[in-house]
């Protein structure tokens, strides 16, 4: 069986997510399992080299996962023609930079969200990777969680009917990193980094609701919103359905998972977290009477169903990284791109306005 290599330069792997979800659980994961297979039988096998600033880090980490390449070096690892895939996990102010180096350098484009910190740059390098004719994909993961692909095949089956409202909260404590260490790194709550809630997460909730429906202990000033309270009115097909997402880094979980999704629709409802998706039909629903001066005798928990597991469910990532890699061999379809990206970004920046002017805003069309 042929074996295609694939040279990947992944800058900025050494953070969480490109550490956990981009290395080691999906490109590791890729080549334990022997590569992509393609249409024709071949397979690809991805050649990574890690790249960032911090020697001691990469070292560590490729030794840790059997990899044999990296470099703090990425203008030489830009200029080896024998990688042709160029990933960005690393600061999204550098990123519009980052990334028109490596569309010049001709490498095909493969990039975490947000992918610039406007939409101007984001516009930018879409324009840029059209004219030099490479390909390029945003990470869009969300997408292939099981929860929301259990909530996709029930709107692809009819099941709400008219879709009527979409509410989704997303978010749980962040610890401030005084007494119990921080789970996510203090840019995030550094403006001028970069940082933010609505930057963070309105680029995701654009990509899902156009497609279903300081680390060291020392002490900084927060710049940046910590949590947001959006809604939007979607175009349905069926008439307008109004979405309601919370997004909070400082709210404790009292649902059942860190992000839920509840549609209501005339004929049921579903509420879909990270793996499972519960249902309650038109026939199912029970009848509560408001009666404020006894206990409430329903346990409306007990009164939904679970979507059975009727599939093997992959890691989100990989399955996007897989896509991307037989987009590029098999030219096959793939949408996710840096115009997608764009949106999430002109979301975001939408919803920062909306909430310095206190007002709704339309949201137009990217021309292309």
């Amino acid at each position: 069986m042929a074996i295609e290599r694939l040279g990947i330069i992944m800058n900025g792997v050494t953070g969480r997510m490109g550490t956990n979800q981009h290395l080691i659980r999906s490109i590791c994961a890729i080549r334990n399992e022997g590569g992509v297979r393609l249409a024709d039988g071949r397979r690809v096998m991805p050649d990574p080299i890690l790249v960032g600033r911090n020697a001691d880090k990469l070292s560590a980490l490729a030794a840790a996962n059997g990899v044999t390449r990296w470099s703090t070096d990425l203008n030489a690892a830009l200029a080896n023609k024998d990688d042709a895939l160029y990933f960005d996990s690393a600061s999204t102010g550098l990123r519009p930079k980052l990334i028109k180096q490596a569309i010049a350098g001709g490498k095909h484009i493969y990039t975490e969200k947000p992918v610039a910190p406007t939409v101007r740059e984001a516009m930018d390098l879409y324009r840029a990777a059209k004219a030099a004719g490479i390909k390029h994909g945003v990470v869009q993961d969300k997408l292939w969680l099981p929860g929301l692909l259990k909530m996709k095949m029930l709107v692809d089956s009819g099941f709400f009917g008219r879709i009527l409202s979409v509410q989704g909260e997303f978010g749980y404590w962040v610890f401030e990193g005084d007494w119990q260490p921080a789970q996510r790194p203090s840019w995030n709550y550094r403006k001028e980094d970069d940082g933010g809630i609505i930057v963070d997460m309105l680029c995701h909730w654009r990509y899902v609701l156009d497609n279903l429906w300081g680390e060291d202990g020392r002490e900084y000033k927060a710049t940046a919103d910590d949590a947001a309270y959006a809604t939007f009115e979607l175009a349905g097909t069926q008439g307008p359905v109004i979405a309601q997402i919370n997004s909070s880094w400082a709210t404790r979980v009292r649902r059942d998972d860190l992000v839920t999704f509840h549609v209501d629709g005339t004929l049921g409802s579903a509420v879909a977290g990270l793996t499972d998706c519960w249902t309650q039909a038109r026939a199912n629903t029970p009848k509560p009477v408001w009666n404020p001066d006894v206990p409430q005798t329903i346990n409306f928990f007990d009164t939904w169903q679970k979507v059975p597991t009727n599939q093997t469910y992959d890691n989100a990532f990989k399955v996007e990284w897989e896509l991307f890699i037989r987009h590029l061999f098999d030219d096959t379809p793939f949408r996710w791109n840096l115009l997608e990206g764009a949106k999430g970004v002109q979301l975001a920046e939408l919803g920062l306005k909306s909430w310095a002017e206190r007002r709704w805003l339309d949201v137009p069309a990217l021309e292309a």
